[in-house]
Order: structure tokens, then sequence, then C-alpha cells
């Protein structure tokens, strides 16, 4: 491989989220989540792990700044728990729990490290949830009113926000199949909370208009390809396009919903939750879009089968789609590793949507890393990590719109429905010896490739 020299003013960052790392599940008036309450659920998280601990970054906030600032980055994205920063979903702040996001932001800013703040990263209150969660109207109003509270708390201070973090995982993952908090398996529910989620952006977006502020979003995307030029198959391939990426982008960059998505849904929902004005709403302008990448989906028309994820109730009106795997490298979730597809992926937002600032704000791979000797030797991450930087420079190359790149995650930490038993971390977490922190080889790699400011030639 040949040496490559980012694009001048293209950031580097890092990546976490709020339930995956703090711990301090019931600290300074924390109220529970619908992750703690899934996670506590027996049989729902591998090995009965719960992110009450974590990586205890609530404890350990310089010990993890200082972390930041080793390997230079350039900017942090974090998540802000909703319970701790506004008990129950309503009524004013909790200033304690507000108090450790003050203390992040500002160790961040004297760090000469630009804080990403996304407000929502998928751990609902659990009382808005007992009143009926995303598939109610109700909860996108009571996100326009937290994400009033966090600027009023945080805007003199955090310029860049993102409101929704993969609303197809709310969703469709938590409401339609189960694989997620709160559990629920109810199809119609999932496409309600799809448009709620949405609209709760839309609110929030409005809102911080209304003070001089904008907010962006980030959405998981794929690549879909068909598996053979068969007519099955290429529908195959529209239906799972349709509803991993149109159903999400569409609102959001054009203010409509697909109608062929909205066909195969019909027998599953009318739509009929959508009101006059909302998808004005919800397709305002934005800063930038975010977006999360990981994976290319390639499918079928031959007959469904069901692995974590893509099990037909991830993919409501798709039961005749099977997703096939090629034979190629995976990481330690079973994902087919596709840098292509990244490249893809940009180059199409830039071709079929009107232009906005692309980041991607996750990209990253889990890998059965050992601690050995003191020392973690991921070559297989910093190879990922490596392919799929080269194939950000490609996009733009192409003319993608793309700014930065935030590599998912900073640390090891809590990875949802797998507990602790994937490590997706640039840091190794001894969960076993003190959440002792260890920097494997790819943060070293990480490092000298932000501070030289491309990627070297092997």
């Amino acid at each position: 491989m040949s040496p490559v020299q980012f694009p001048p003013g293209f950031l580097l960052g890092a990546a976490t989220a709020a339930y995956q790392i703090e711990g301090a599940a019931a600290v300074d008036g924390r109220t529970p989540s619908i992750w703690d309450t899934f996670s506590k659920t027996p049989g729902k998280v591998r090995e009965g792990h719960t992110g009450d601990v974590a990586c205890d970054h609530y404890h350990r906030l310089d010990e993890d700044l200082a972390l930041m600032g080793d390997l230079g980055l350039a900017a942090y994205r974090f998540s802000v728990s909703w319970s701790r920063v506004q008990p129950g979903g309503r009524g004013g702040p909790n200033a304690q729990g507000l108090d450790f996001y003050k203390r992040l932001v500002d160790g961040l800013l004297e760090r000469g490290i630009e804080p990403w703040l996304t407000m929502y990263h998928w751990d609902l209150p659990q009382e808005l949830e007992d009143a009926g969660g995303w598939p109610v109207r109700d909860t996108a109003q009571r996100f326009r009113d937290y994400a009033v509270l966090l600027h009023d708390a945080l805007g003199d201070r955090v310029s860049r926000w993102s409101t929704l973090n993969e609303p197809w995982c709310s969703a469709l993952l938590g409401y339609s199949s189960g694989d997620h908090a709160p559990g629920r398996q109810e199809p119609a529910d999932g496409i309600a909370a799809t448009h709620h989620l949405l609209l709760g952006h839309g609110l929030a977006v409005q809102a911080f208009q209304e003070r001089g502020a904008t907010t962006g979003i980030t959405l998981n995307l794929y690549a879909v390809s068909p598996e053979t030029s068969s007519a099955a198959d290429a529908d195959a391939a529209r239906r799972i396009d349709g509803l991993a990426n149109r159903l999400f982008l569409d609102p959001v960059l054009k203010g409509s919903y697909p109608e062929d998505v909205k066909e195969d849904l019909r027998e599953i929902t009318d739509f009929g939750f959508v009101q006059d004005g909302d998808l004005a709403l919800i397709s305002q302008p934005l800063p930038f879009l975010g977006i999360n990448y990981y994976s290319r989906h390639v499918v079928s028309g031959a007959g469904p089968v069901e692995p974590y994820w893509r099990k037909p109730g991830a993919w409501p009106g798709s039961g005749n789609v099977r997703f096939v795997e090629r034979g190629v490298p995976k990481t330690a979730m079973n994902w087919e590793i596709d840098a292509p597809g990244l490249v893809e992926v940009l180059t199409r937002v830039a071709r079929e949507y009107p232009s906005v600032p692309l980041y991607i704000t996750e990209n990253g791979a889990a890998f059965d890393d050992k601690l050995a000797d003191g020392a973690v030797d991921d070559a297989d991450r910093v190879a990922y990590l490596d392919a799929h930087l080269r194939a950000c420079v490609e996009a733009v190359e192409a003319g993608a719109p793309l700014r930065g790149y935030f590599a998912w995650s900073l640390m090891d930490n809590f990875e949802w429905a797998w507990g602790y038993t994937r490590r997706f971390g640039m840091i190794y977490v001894d969960y076993e010896d003190g959440q002792r922190r260890i920097p494997k080889r790819s943060a070293g790699w990480y490092a000298d490739v932000i501070r030289s400011g491309g990627l070297p030639a092997e």
C-alpha cells in the first residue's frame, strides 16, 4: 500500500456511549433506563452481564481524559445518559448528573479535544417506556424538552451536537425483533417508534434553531447487494435497503418516506401516526450527517435465516429475505469485513441526497483480544481501521463531502446484548483486575496516524 494523507482539516476522533462505559447506575440521582431493566431480565444479555459498573468511567473520568490526551484525539464523541441528567425523563435537571458532563466537557476542552455530544444512544428512561416508549408520540415531545435542558446546561461549551444514534436499532431491534431494550416484539410499534424517534429529532432541531444553535443526527447505514442478478434477489436488496437506509435517509434529507417501503409494510401499518407538518420538522437542514458503518448486507429472495440482529422481526415486511454469508473474513461479531462498502455508502449519500457535510461517527471492529505479558497485539484491528480510513480518503477523492472519522471505540465496554464478551476498544479494559486500562497496539497506531495526518505505506 502507498502512504495516504488526509484532506486538510480532516477530523480524527474516537467514540463511546454512556450506558456502555459509565457505570454508576444508581449514583447521584440517576434512575433506571430501559437498558438497566433489559439487562437484568434473565436471558436477555450474554452471561447475565449488566452496565451497572461497565468501565466505571463515571469514577475514572480523569484517567480516561488523560488517555484521550495521550492518543492526541482531535474530537471525542460521547453520549449523555438521559436518566442521569433528567431522572424519569421529565421535569427539571439533576445538577449532580449534569456536573459530570460539565467536568467531562471542560476536561476535553482543556486538552484541545472537541466535544461531540450525542443526546440519545438507546437508553430511554424506564418511566417513559412505562408510559408507552417511542411508539407513543408524547415521547418525542419529552425528547425535545430533554434536548433543551442539555443545551441550556452545556450550550456555552459544546458546539457539535447529534440528536439520535442509530434510530434503526432503537426502533426495530428494540420494538420489532426484541433483541435490544426494551425487548418488545411488535413490528407495528417498531415502525411507529421509527417515526417518533425522527419526530423527536425534528423537534430538537427546531428547539436548537430557536436558540441559535444546530444539531445533526447519526444513522447506521449499509451497503446492500443482491446475491445474484435474479429478480427475487434484486427485490430482496430493495427491501433491505429500504428498511436499513432509505426509511431514515429519505425523511431526514428529503422530507418523505419511500413509497415502496410503505407498500412493503402496508399489512403491518398504514403510517397513520404521521401528522401534518411532521416531515417538514424531520427534514430541517442539518449541519452534518453522522454515518455509522460496519458491514455490507448481501441478500437473496430465497427464504429467511435468523442470525443475531438479522431475524425477520428486525426486518418487517421482508420475511422472504435471506442474508447470505460469503465466506469472507469476519469480526468477532460475525460481521463481514467490507471496506469498499464504506466507499459505496458515502458516494451514494453524496450522489442521491441533498448535500450535507458527512462524518463517519462510528467505525470499528470486535476481535478476540488477548492480554499477554501486559500488552494486546490487535493486528486485526489495525488492519481493519487502516482499510476503512483508506476507504474514507477514496470516497473524498470521489467527491463525497466527508469531513472526519471517529473510531469505535475508545475502550472496551458493555457491548449491549453481548455484554462484556466482545471487545471493540483501542484500549483494553481488564475487568478482572480493577478496571485497568491498557492501550492496545491499535491505540499507538491510531495516535501515530493522528500525529502524521495520514496512513503509512504498510
